[in-house]
């Protein structure tokens, strides 16, 4: 592991092939300022563009993962104000699902509002168990509307309603139940787990986990027929790539593959 790279709002750390961006305004239970949201779209999109990095961890500094929007940016603005905060929000979501690696939230404490969203937009998650979630908006006035978006897609819309009109939290459990994270685990096995997914990760192609990452999300909100015609053309030219013919001949062959990345 080598010292942070980025300091401020944002810090990352490279563990071989693995990028850890770490929120760090645990003052603020990691609220998502609009300088911290900007700093985590620089951070991805620099992480996007490396060949090295194969999976990226998003981690929270502190006891909190991340309690959604500053609330101290949202009192006293106009309506282009408030559209710029919401417009940077959805630039992040967008870049989470955009880079090619992978992106596994490792969420070691409470995620409310857009810091759920947060975690329902991460490729993966895995959380603590002493974590929980919540949409609580509601309960202050403002509707957490744009988490509904990533939350509905990741746990389906009773579930999503549930959350969004009573903001009650739900636990780690639960949360693993519905969908919204892959597991749940021990608050001192969480760093382990998010690497060892991370690692199964970065043994595959790099060339092929991006494809298949845009693949999924270009392909999830097609009808069937559509979704057929795209993925086959993919899968086709995912066929004539190096990797993949590396990787049946590896089979095969019964040896181990060797990755090249075209």
């Amino acid at each position: 592991m080598t010292s942070p790279i980025v300091t401020g709002p944002v810090a990352v750390t490279h563990e071989g092939p693995v990028a850890v961006v770490t929120m760090n305004r645990p003052q603020r239970r990691n609220a998502l300022s609009i300088e911290l949201m900007q700093e985590l779209i620089a951070t991805l999109d620099g992480v996007g563009r490396s060949l090295e990095i194969r999976a990226v961890i998003l981690a929270a500094a502190g006891r909190v993962f991340c309690s959604g929007h500053d609330l101290s940016e949202m009192t006293g603005r106009d309506i282009n104000e408030y559209r710029r905060i919401f417009d940077v929000c959805t630039e992040l979501m967008t870049k989470l699902q955009a880079i090619p690696q992978p992106v596994i939230a490792e969420v070691q404490g409470i995620a409310t509002a857009a810091g759920c969203q947060l975690v329902a937009t991460c490729d993966l998650a895995i959380a603590a168990e002493e974590a929980a979630f919540a949409t609580p908006g509601v309960k202050i006035g403002l509707f957490c509307t744009t988490p509904m978006v990533a939350l509905t897609r990741a746990i389906g819309r009773k579930r999503a309603l549930q959350m969004l009109l009573t903001g009650e939290m739900v636990d780690a459990r639960t949360a693993a139940e519905w969908g919204l994270i892959n597991q749940a685990v021990p608050a001192a096995e969480l760093p382990a787990a998010t690497r060892r997914m991370a690692a199964r990760i970065a043994d595959a192609s790099s060339l092929v986990v991006g494809l298949g990452k845009q693949a999924f999300y270009t392909q999830i909100d097609l009808d069937q027929p559509k979704a057929y015609a795209y993925a086959k053309e993919v899968m086709s030219m995912n066929a004539l790539a190096a990797d993949a013919q590396e990787g049946i001949g590896a089979f095969l062959g019964k040896r181990p593959p060797c990755w090249v990345g075209k």
